[in-house]
């Protein structure tokens, strides 16, 4: 067993584990309940196992995958926890306050609709959104986004994932309860299905947190068959959410190169057969970047484009990053865009900006742009050889 495997492990996995130690079976659950209910990484502090078996435990390799490197707080109220993986690497997740029910639904893609399900919030808390990263770094490319210009280091593991949720718990205020998760920080989940997929499987089962699955969203830049296999395997109860960022194959090839593998005429059909439940919408992110994709023309297009699919849409003024000249544009382009979308019925929201002082707003990950330096670094040196 090592560090990962056991925050990675399903209950019927541990099950093996502790038939193989000459365990009960039922101390299977034991363990996953202090892991996943609990969020116990230690475990010296699991108490109702025997003194032998925490000790086998932790001879084996049972520690955390993660441990906090830094907290960095915004004036908003956002924080971002840098955590220094145990096989190596520094990733970031995101804690986002929510003020009000529109901000729920323009950031976590969960609608206002959704607080009649079986995980509703109790009333005298504070709701959060936690954004969690999938990968060291991103392989999509994407030239507005920090952590698709530094290109993809490795994969996280499921552990290394569900462990950005179980130690974010630990840093909530006491009045505050982690109501939505987003799979949207470093990396592309649906690039790294098989390990998304197990950390939402963690996440939500009932012997756990037991989150609901409808509280969970999934952001992608297109993958067309990772769309395909999430909405078969969890039925279309996980969010979805689309990074599309234009209207056009013209415009979309030139800012996410990964348009041409799976251009858009492939993606709004995987959308369309997405398994939507009733009163369920998919988020379509659209970053604006001034002379890009912001004028009203290219409005009008998304407005056909869309036309048929049940959708909100999250406009995104870009936030600056180091890698790229592009900006937003001005806020009377924005609200123009905007206009063009509301005018033809489509459920449209302005994302507030949260964290960007601390470099934690969308696109801005901040050990992302200190991957892109080191490349622009590494390629210097090539070019000089």
């Amino acid at each position: 067993m090592t560090a990962v495997d056991a925050v990675g492990r399903l209950p019927e996995e541990w099950r093996e584990t502790m038939l193989a130690l000459g365990e009960k079976p039922f101390r299977a659950e034991q363990v996953f309940r202090w892991i996943h209910e609990r969020g116990v990484l230690d475990p010296e502090l699991m108490t109702d196992l025997s003194k032998s078996l925490r000790e086998r435990l932790k001879a084996d390799g049972f520690a955390p995958p993660a441990k906090v490197a830094d907290v960095h707080a915004a004036a908003d109220g956002t924080r971002k926890l840098v955590l220094e993986l145990a096989q190596g690497a520094r990733v970031e997740c995101v804690i986002i306050p929510m003020t009000d029910l529109a901000d729920a639904d323009a950031d976590a893609g969960a609608a206002p609709e959704d607080d009649e399900d079986d995980d509703a919030s109790t009333p005298e808390k504070s709701r959060v959104t936690l954004c969690v990263s999938t990968q060291y770094g991103c392989a999509m490319g994407c030239v507005f986004c920090a952590s698709g210009q530094a290109g993809l280091q490795r994969g996280l593991t499921a552990s290394e994932i569900v462990a950005q949720v179980l130690i974010s718990k630990t840093y909530l205020k006491p009045n505050e309860e982690l109501k939505n998760l987003v799979f949207m920080g470093m990396g592309e989940p649906l690039h790294h299905y098989d390990e998304t997929a197990r950390a939402i499987r963690l996440l939500t089962h009932p012997a756990g947190r037991g989150m609901s699955p409808r509280r969970i969203t999934v952001s992608t830049v297109g993958l067309v068959p990772g769309i395909a296999r999430l909405g078969a395997d969890f039925g279309g109860k996980v969010g979805l959410a689309v990074s599309l960022h234009a209207p056009n194959d013209v415009i979309r090839d030139r800012i996410m190169p990964m348009n041409r593998k799976f251009p858009i005429v492939e993606l709004m059909r995987a959308l369309h057969e997405y398994p939507l439940p009733q009163r369920r919408r998919i988020t379509i992110e659209y970053t604006l970047m001034n002379a890009v994709n912001d004028g009203e023309a290219e409005a009008r297009e998304l407005v056909q484009l869309l036309r048929g699919l049940r959708v909100k849409v999250n406009l995104i003024p870009m936030n600056p990053i180091s890698a790229s000249e592009l900006k937003a544009p001005s806020g009377n382009r924005v609200a123009a865009f905007q206009r063009v979308l509301s005018d033809a019925g489509v459920s449209c929201f302005v994302r507030t900006r949260r964290g960007d002082e601390v470099s934690a707003a969308c696109g801005q990950l901040a050990i992302a742009d200190d991957l892109v330096r080191k490349k622009r670094e590494r390629d210097a040196l090539r070019d000089k050889s």
